[in-house]
């Protein structure tokens, strides 16, 4: 939160943490409660309103029914989001814009699939610079492809290492 250095007010910069909402008085002083609180008192002396929390105004637009669209867990700051699962990729939270998979699967078979890549790279790089050793005095160039090799296993290692340690977000449930 930010208090203003002229009025003393708070101003949240983030969302409320996991299970408690903010509201604000009419006397302009914010409120921290539970998610399930139905009326809340302000605590100023000079208020001392009790704000009922029961939802009012209009129902919300339902949220259009889109195949393979979920509810989302963000692995980093815990908040929801609406993520479509049939989009077989990395989700970016809204919220803290962090990179996190959805469900263990994706982000497990491409750690595999990079690490293999990185090991079978580096059998072949290792197998070229045995096979050309000799050689590569009299051709310069090898040692280009040596460095080639050695750096394309090299990334494909790390990248298969950047999958398998990625956060993994939770399905909360169908929209």
């Amino acid at each position: 939160m930010v208090k203003c250095p002229s009025c003393s007010e708070a101003t949240p910069i983030r969302n409320a943490p996991p299970g408690r909402k903010y509201v604000r008085c009419p006397c302009n002083c914010l409120l921290i409660c539970k998610n399930t609180s139905v009326r809340i008192a302000c605590p100023r002396p000079n208020c001392k309103r009790v704000i009922s929390l029961a939802p009012s105004g209009p129902p919300q637009a339902p949220i259009p029914n889109v195949p393979g669209m979920c509810r989302v867990v963000c692995a980093h700051c815990h908040d929801n989001f609406l993520f479509n699962m049939r989009n077989n990729a990395l989700a970016r939270c809204p919220h803290c814009r962090k990179v996190s998979s959805v469900g263990g699967d994706f982000s497990r078979n491409r750690g595999l699939l990079f690490s293999l890549l990185g090991i079978l790279t580096l059998v072949i790089a290792i197998g070229v610079t045995a096979g050309t050793a000799s050689s590569a005095s009299d051709k310069p160039g090898l040692y280009v492809v040596y460095i080639g090799l050695f750096l394309a296993a090299i990334f494909l290692g790390a990248r298969g290492a950047y999958f398998c340690t990625m956060k993994t977000s939770h399905v909360e449930g169908p929209v």
